[in-house]
């Protein structure tokens, strides 16, 4: 028992460790969520509402759950990257410390550590608990959730089973729709495994969707009954309702999202081989069809809990894993955090229920086929990064299939070596290097989009404006409500985490949606409230969705005199 207390220990001190090394170096990292919480951090309604100013002219495009995380540390902590980053990196020791706790109250210590390990360890989990995107705390609650139903399905409990209902309505909070993807797996388990009749556990079931439905309920009824609020950011009608079922709901199924400028699909085409792809693998596929054959063979080959189990993650994995695979809306490689839990369960627990039938042909064959083909698609990962790694990677890999055939117990650290390096050579590559923007990868690549000096910016990046414009806007801004105003969030956010002070995003993150419209906009001018309007150096515009913002600018431009700054126009806004 102290050996298995020590050997959790060192899991989550090397995890913690892993995660919080170097944080600072990506500084704001995804400044959009960066200046949302900066406006948290000022103002409580900003915080509530999860605006992306502290004047609440707009929200971010998501409900604030994660938001008000980063809120509550940038006013403890002070706005800095550490504030905002350091509660991502705790959020990862957090799941990997409750998916170690998850699978080992059903099975074996080592199964147990395999999975937080596999974890913790998978590069993209490594770049999203080290990055300030909603996923760190979605994958939180729902790991959470899973334990939870673990709970639940021992004793037929109904207060365990709603509390995994709170922890999925808190996930809808936080990353709306996308937390429901757990929830056929949930269910399913629940309804075939709990110890009660088949009548009780349907009320059980009622009882738990009733759990999250107020959990993830509450906000939205508040923010439709406030009547004095910000516009719903990434609506076209300013509800959170159509936020949740459109532009971040069914619209990422069917690719009909209003307000979408949609751009490069570097996502790949809808299909089960996009997560294998060159966008998705290198994130989350190192491991992937290991875990599937895996799968198969322990629902097969497995009875009792060892199922219950690998049908709850493996319904995870599959919902999840089909329904990014197939949507043909926005996607992008990050998602592909969510599988990662999944994935790190059903390789701890079939691996192990596996070897302790080892001595039969089909479970050895199982065992040293998921051990060549993971050695192989790491290979094929990590060769154009390292080759040497690969190299060892393929002939562990290989030598180990040997020895897992013989049931030899050497194989096991070898097939370790095997599965884990490259991911882990990928994961140190993601920690050393900075990454920013609003579509971070891991790896050694900066990311898509990152954070640079100077000029006016894009709708995907953010710029930090020079000192020479950070003083124009300090200057008198206690007299405006807001110091200035831009296109795009992400325009926005270098201007207001540079100055500190509220900047308008006029047309929300992508610049299209109606919020103000021109005439509201006019009338703030007239008003007072808005000292600048900063140009915008890339504006994009969707062929859906609202164009005041650019109406907006077409009217700055055509009644106001621009000046240049140090490479920024800028338009002064005076009553007249």
């Amino acid at each position: 028992m102290r050996r298995e207390r020590l050997a959790l220990a060192a899991l989550l001190i090397a995890t913690g460790a892993l995660y919080l090394w170097r944080l600072g170096d990506s500084g704001w990292a995804n400044a959009y969520y960066s200046a949302a919480a900066q406006a948290g951090a000022t103002s409580w309604k900003a915080w509530f509402f999860g605006s992306s100013d502290a004047s609440n002219a707009i929200t971010v495009d998501k409900t604030p759950a994660s938001l008000w995380v980063m809120g509550l540390s940038a006013r403890l902590f002070g706005v800095n990257a550490w504030s905002i980053l350091v509660p991502q990196a705790l959020m990862g020791v957090g799941s990997v410390w409750l998916l170690h706790a998850t699978v080992r109250r059903w099975f074996s210590p080592a199964a147990a550590l395999i999975s937080g390990a596999v974890l913790a360890l998978t590069p993209v989990a490594v770049l999203m608990f080290r990055f300030n995107n909603p996923d760190a705390l979605l994958v939180l609650l729902l790991v959470a959730g899973a334990y939870c139903v673990t709970r639940a399905a021992e004793n037929a409990s109904p207060y365990w089973l709603m509390l995994a209902g709170v922890a999925v309505g808190f996930g809808f909070l936080t990353k709306m729709l996308q937390a429901f993807l757990v929830l056929p797996a949930f269910g399913l388990v629940y309804l075939l495994a709990a110890p009660a009749p088949l009548g009780r556990r349907v009320l059980h079931l009622a009882g738990a969707f009733g759990a999250m439905v107020v959990a993830g309920g509450w906000w939205i009824a508040a923010v439709e009954l406030t009547p004095d609020r910000p516009f719903i950011g990434g609506s076209q009608t300013n509800s959170v309702l159509e936020l949740t079922l459109g532009y971040n709901g069914f619209g990422r199924l069917t690719g009909d999202e209003v307000g979408s400028v949609g751009g490069g699909r570097g996502w790949g085409s809808p299909g089960w081989a996009r997560l294998l792809g060159a966008e998705m693998g290198s994130q989350i596929a190192w491991l992937l069809p290991a875990a599937v054959v895996l799968l198969v063979a322990g629902l097969w080959l497995t009875t009792g809990r060892a199922r219950t189990a690998l049908a709850l993650w493996g319904g995870w994995l599959v919902v999840t894993a089909g329904v990014f695979s197939f949507m043909n809306g926005i996607i992008h490689s990050y998602y592909t955090v969510a599988l990662a839990p999944a994935i790190a369960a059903v390789i701890g627990i079939a691996t192990t229920q596996l070897w302790e039938r080892r001595h039969e042909p089909v479970a050895a064959a199982v065992l040293s086929g998921s051990v060549a083909l993971s050695a192989l698609q790491c290979y094929v990962l990590i060769n154009g990064f390292s080759t040497p790694v690969a190299l060892l990677v393929l002939m562990a890999g290989l030598i180990a299939a040997v020895g897992l055939v013989l049931s030899m117990r050497w194989a096991i650290p070898v097939a370790l070596v095997a599965a884990l390096l490259g991911p882990t050579t990928y994961s140190f590559a993601t920690v050393t290097t900075p990454h920013t923007g609003a579509l971070p990868v891991a790896g050694p690549s900066t990311g898509r989009m990152g954070m640079g000096g100077g000029g006016g910016g894009g709708l995907l990046d953010t710029t930090l404006p020079d000192a020479e414009v950070v003083t124009l806007l300090q200057d008198n801004a206690s007299s405006y409500k807001w110091a200035a105003a831009t296109v795009g969030s992400n325009n926005a956010a270098g201007l207001q985490l540079a100055s500190g002070q509220p900047v308008m995003a006029l047309g929300g993150f992508n610049g299209t949606d109606p919020a103000p419209t021109l005439e509201q906009f006019q009338q703030m001018v007239r008003n007072g409230q808005i000292h600048y309007f900063v140009a915008a150096g890339r504006m994009m515009q969707g062929e859906t969705g609202s164009d005041a913002a650019h109406r907006i600018a077409e009217w700055v431009a055509a009644n106001h005199t621009a000046t240049t700054v140090s490479g920024t126009t800028l338009y002064a806004l005076d009553a007249s």
